[in-house]
């Protein structure tokens, strides 16, 4: 295992670090926005953040630590197992300044504890922890975007832009233009995680063999730009470009394009808005759609239509870690055995390689972050937007669960897989093996997606 990711210090660090930014993505709400409608894509605040600091409660202070519970009533309010999804409305749940009084004792708790001797699984379970609250914290950024709420207020000014305003690029972002595709040679690849690559979920275990065959995968992500020309096409009113599947959720939502667009000359009062008079919803402010920002808030049937529409395809995920991770043999003809941690090679995340960490307040510019390229050259593959993959989610050969067996198990077989992280992604938790995943509905989260050639 990596020492860094499992030190006790650094853990306790990053715990008060997602603690701050849970705070941060609740300051302004009012009462009624922190329990918010009932929707099926979505939790009531108060709620989901009393769930996350449950389960550094339940995981590493009871399982494993054997203490009491701090409260009676935690497993009846927070175990987001037993508590069915449209039940947790209707629970007698805290008023929110006693949940910020059980939040900030559980971390006080969790970090007294992780100062106390050497315990290598308290560690991991502790480092489990914090990651599942980094996902919530994502959940609660695209909560404020599917509710209409207003933009959080998360600090850096140097980092902090609007992506309204993507095209003006910061000039650390050092970018050029990119277009076309990158290709990449077939092979042997070694698809998922190895106990060497430190902190890993259940569904990244374990690498095993892929047969690769050669591929062309597009350099950058399809930008708005790239989209809004399948939109003005007729592509939301022509059942040729989707399936079954995908043209009866188009009907049932109505969209003739993506939720978060708007024709403002058609669709609203404001008639001075530039780029044609399309705009984004950005959280509460419509703004002009950013061009060549990557396009975000597409569900896979979108992707999926867009692909035949241009007459692409999406990447599988082996291709996706392929483009991401692998690097081609001296003579270029087939993939090396060596593999990175993150398309740049071994190290962290820095601000010049990836929009990540929230700071951006949404998805910049394709030809950015020019430091980040993969070995092939591939832009963007960490951070910006989660890409949907081809793939249905499924377990590698010989899963095993972890100790939280719901995270992966009950997702196989009926999600897609997305890859590489978004612009609210934590740096710290992301790489090029990490697999998440949702259903090909779902166009609220962080999603784009880049394309292979057919």
């Amino acid at each position: 295992m990596d020492p860094a990711v499992l030190d006790p210090a650094t853990i306790a660090k990053q715990a008060q670090d997602a603690h701050e930014r849970t705070l941060a993505l609740l300051e302004g709400l009012s009462a009624a926005q922190l329990m918010g409608p009932q929707l099926p894509i979505v939790n009531p605040l108060r709620w989901e953040v009393g769930h996350a600091a449950y389960f550094y409660e339940y995981w590493v202070l009871r399982q494993h630590l054997g203490q009491t519970s701090m409260r009676a009533d935690t497993d009846s309010l927070y175990d987001s197992i037993t508590i069915a999804h449209d039940d947790r409305w209707d629970l007698p749940l805290p008023a929110m300044q006693e949940t910020h009084v059980y939040m900030q004792t559980v971390l006080d708790r969790i970090k007294a504890c992780l100062a106390d001797g050497n315990d290598p699984y308290r560690d991991y379970l502790a480092q489990y922890a914090v990651f599942h609250q980094d996902m919530h914290n994502e959940a609660y950024t695209y909560t404020r975007q599917t509710l209409n709420y207003p933009a959080p207020h998360l600090g850096n000014p140097d980092l902090n832009r609007r992506a309204s305003n993507a095209q003006v690029l910061d000039t650390a972002l050092d970018s050029d233009s990119l277009s076309g595709d990158v290709q990449i040679p077939g092979g042997i690849f070694m698809l998922g995680a190895t106990a060497q690559d430190g902190f890993v979920f259940d569904n990244e275990k374990w690498a095993h063999p892929v047969e690769i065959k050669p591929f062309s995968i597009a350099r950058t992500a399809v930008s708005n730009g790239d989209y809004l020309a399948f939109v003005t096409a007729g592509g939301y009113e022509d059942q040729a470009y989707w399936d079954e599947a995908g043209w009866q959720w188009l009907v049932q939502t109505g969209l003739r394009h993506p939720a978060y667009w708007r024709h403002a000359a058609i669709e609203s009062d404001d008639k001075s808005s530039g780029n044609g008079s399309w705009q984004q919803r950005q959280f509460d402010q419509w703004v002009d759609l950013p061009m060549n920002a990557a396009l975000i808030h597409v569900c896979w049937h979108e992707a999926q239509a867009y692909c035949r529409w241009a007459d692409r395809r999406l990447p599988t995920e082996a291709e996706w870690e392929v483009a991401a991770s692998a690097q081609p043999t001296a003579d270029g003809q087939s993939l090396a055995t060596t593999k990175r941690k993150f398309p740049w090679g071994g190290e962290m995340p820095l601000a010049n390689q990836a929009n990540l960490d929230g700071y951006a307040l949404g998805s910049v510019d394709v030809n950015a972050h020019a430091a980040g390229d993969s070995a092939f050259g591939c832009r963007q593959m960490i951070g910006n937007v989660w890409e949907w993959t081809q793939d249905t989610f499924a377990p590698y050969p010989g899963f095993v669960p972890d100790m939280y067996a719901d995270y992966s198990q009950p997702l196989f077989g009926n999600t897609r897989v997305l890859r590489g992280g978004a612009w609210t992604t934590r740096a710290r938790m992301i790489r090029n093996t990490w697999r998440t995943y949702y259903g090909p509905e779902r166009n609220d989260v962080f999603a784009g997606f880049r394309t292979c050639a057919l």
